[in-house]
Formats: C-alpha cells, structure tokens, sequence
C-alpha cells in the first residue's frame, strides 16, 4: 500500500486566470487592510490606550483637532463612552487660486469596565489633543496580595484512620 501523495502536478488542473485573479485580489484587500493606520477621528473610532494600575484605570485617547467643548466623556453602568465632533476650517488664497477645505465628522468609542465606577471616581483632562482619563477603582474591586504562611511537615490529616479493632474473642 503506498501513502497519498501530498504534492502532485499530474492532477491539478492547467493554469486558472480566474483563480490567479482572485489570489491578486485578496493580497490586495489585505496588504490595504494591514497598511491601513489605526482607526482615527473622521474614520468613526479614535485611537486609545488602556493601562491598568493598582487603584485605577488610566485611558488616553488621541483626538487631534477637536476643541474640548465638542466632546463628551459618560458612564452608563460599567461602559464608558467616549464620543463628540470634530469640526475644522481651513482657507488659503495665495497667488491666483483659493482653496477652502472643510473636515466634519463625528466620533464614538466605548469600552466595558470591569467593575461600577462609583460617583466622582473619573477625571478627565484634555490637553494638546489628547483626552487622559483616570478611573478609579471601587475598593471592592481593588486586588490585594495576600501572603500565606508556609508551615513545615506534613498536614494534619483531615480524617485520621481509626486504629482497628481486634477482632472480638481476641486481646489485643
């Protein structure tokens, strides 16, 4: 009995445009997706990052060209949602010509906590473009190291063996 042969030519069939075409196609929409840079205001999704530390929740999202009054942090239970608008204007008339471009677009983010924020436990500052939030834990959620105490020897047993007894008619 011989083995299947993994690799043969005999069976394939001659060359397929199609499918060539196809195997084109899908490198392309993939070497676009992979180039593409990560989602950014006017894409829908602004860039953030999370970082976890004892007491709290620190999230930094980027948000180039958005003025402070046009973004809104909230909490609904344990999500956090970070949306607004970005709205920019610009104009230039040099020489002969005049350009005017206009860049509107809204954004929304969100995220689930794993745990409740309680009341004031979230500050928000916005500075140079970046959005940085610090979530403070609850204290029921707060993780605390606790150390145990190694003993030396065996374990006591939870169920000693009871010595048996001696058949009756027999001293022991």
């Amino acid at each position: 009995m011989s083995l299947p042969r993994l690799w043969t030519t005999s069976l394939e069939p001659a060359f397929d445009p199609i499918r060539a075409m196809r195997r084109e196609m899908e490198n392309a929409f993939r070497a676009f997706d992979q180039g593409s840079p990560s989602p950014s205001i006017g894409a829908g999704a602004p860039a953030i990052n999370v970082a976890e530390t004892k007491d709290a929740f620190e999230v930094t999202a980027e948000l180039p060209g958005v003025d402070d009054k046009d973004i809104k942090v909230s909490l609904d239970g344990n999500q956090l949602v970070i949306s607004g608008e970005k709205k920019a204007e610009s104009t230039k008339d040099e020489k002969d010509w005049h350009v005017e471009e206009r860049s509107y677009g809204s954004f929304y983010r969100s995220m689930s906590l794993p745990f409740e924020p309680e009341d004031g436990a979230v500050e928000a500052h916005f500075d140079k473009g970046v959005l940085h939030l610090a979530i403070k834990k609850p204290a029921k959620a707060v993780k605390t190291t606790k150390t145990i105490d190694i003993k030396t020897g065996a374990p006591p047993s939870a169920s000693p063996v009871p010595n048996k007894a001696a058949p009756p008619g027999k001293a022991a």
